[in-house]
C-alpha cells in the first residue's frame, strides 16, 4: 500500500493486494488476493473486487459495484456511474436516482475511458469472458452475455440485453430495451432499432441483413450512371 493512498479502516484486503499512489479505498471494500489497484483509482464504499484483478490508473469503481476474478479494467474507465434518466416536471428535467449496481463477471476486459452505468434498481451485468474496447457507453440495466466482443465507440442504450457471443463493430448504436440474439454479428456504424435474431449478421443504418446491405451499397455507387442513362433517354423523347 503506497503511503499516499487512503484505505478506510473497515476495508478488507487479502494477501498480495497492491494499492498504488493516491488511491481511495472506501469503507467495507473487499479486495481479494493478488489484485492490483493502479495509481489514482477510486474504489467506492462496499465495492468488491475478486482475485487477480488489474485496475489500471485512474479507474473509478463506484459504490457497491462488483468485479470478478481476473478482470482487467483499463485506464480511466468508470464503472457504476449514474444512468441517464430524467423526468420532465414543471418544465424542467429532474434526475431519476439510480440505486442499483454494476456486476462484472470473471475474465472480462474493459477498455480505457469506457463507462458502464449502474442500474436503476437492480444491476447492470457484464458476462464472463466478454471483452469491451475503449470509449464504449453501456447504459443502465444493460445485460451483456458471456463471451461478447464490443469494439470501440459503441453506444448501448438502457435495458438492452445481449445474449452470449454477440460481436459488435465500432461505432454501432443500439436503441433501448432491445434483445440481441446469441451469436449475432453487428457491423461497424450499424444502427439497431429492433430486436435481432440469434446468428443474424446486420449492417447499415437502419440495419439490414449483411448481404442485402452490401448489394444496396453496390447499387448506390451505380446511381449516377443510371441517372445519366435516364436523362439521355428522356432527351431523345
Amino acid at each position: 500500500i503506497h503511503p499516499t493512498a487512503w484505505v478506510d479502516p473497515g476495508a478488507k484486503l487479502s494477501a498480495g493486494v497492491a494499492i498504488g499512489a493516491f488511491c481511495f479505498i472506501g469503507k467495507e471494500v473487499l479486495i481479494e488476493a493478488g489484485s492490483i489497484i493502479g495509481t489514482h483509482c477510486h474504489i467506492g464504499d462496499f465495492a468488491k473486487i475478486g482475485r487477480n484483478a488489474n485496475l489500471h490508473p485512474g479507474v473509478k469503481l463506484l459504490s457497491r459495484c462488483e468485479i470478478g476474478n481476473n478482470v482487467v479494467v483499463n485506464a480511466g474507465a468508470v464503472i457504476g456511474s449514474e444512468g441517464y434518466g430524467f423526468d420532465q416536471t414543471e418544465g424542467s428535467h429532474k434526475k431519476i436516482p439510480h440505486l442499483g449496481k454494476v456486476v462484472v463477471e470473471d475474465e472480462v476486459e474493459i477498455g480505457a475511458n469506457t463507462c458502464i452505468d449502474r442500474a436503476r434498481f437492480e444491476e447492470t451485468r457484464i458476462g464472463a469472458g466478454s471483452k469491451i474496447d475503449n470509449l464504449v457507453q453501456v447504459g443502465h440495466n444493460v445485460r451483456i452475455g458471456k463471451g461478447c466482443l464490443i469494439v470501440a465507440q459503441v453506444g448501448i442504450a438502457g435495458s438492452v440485453e445481449f445474449e452470449d457471443n454477440v460481436v459488435v463493430g465500432g461505432q454501432a448504436g443500439f436503441a433501448g430495451h432491445l434483445k440481441i440474439g446469441k451469436g449475432a454479428k453487428i457491423a461497424g456504424q450499424a444502427g439497431i432499432t429492433k430486436n435481432v435474431e440469434p446468428g443474424a449478421f446486420l449492417k447499415g443504418n437502419p440495419a439490414l441483413p449483411f448481404q442485402l446491405a452490401q448489394r444496396i451499397s453496390i447499387l448506390q455507387k451505380r446511381l449516377p450512371e443510371l441517372f445519366n442513362r435516364f436523362d439521355g433517354f428522356a432527351d431523345k423523347e
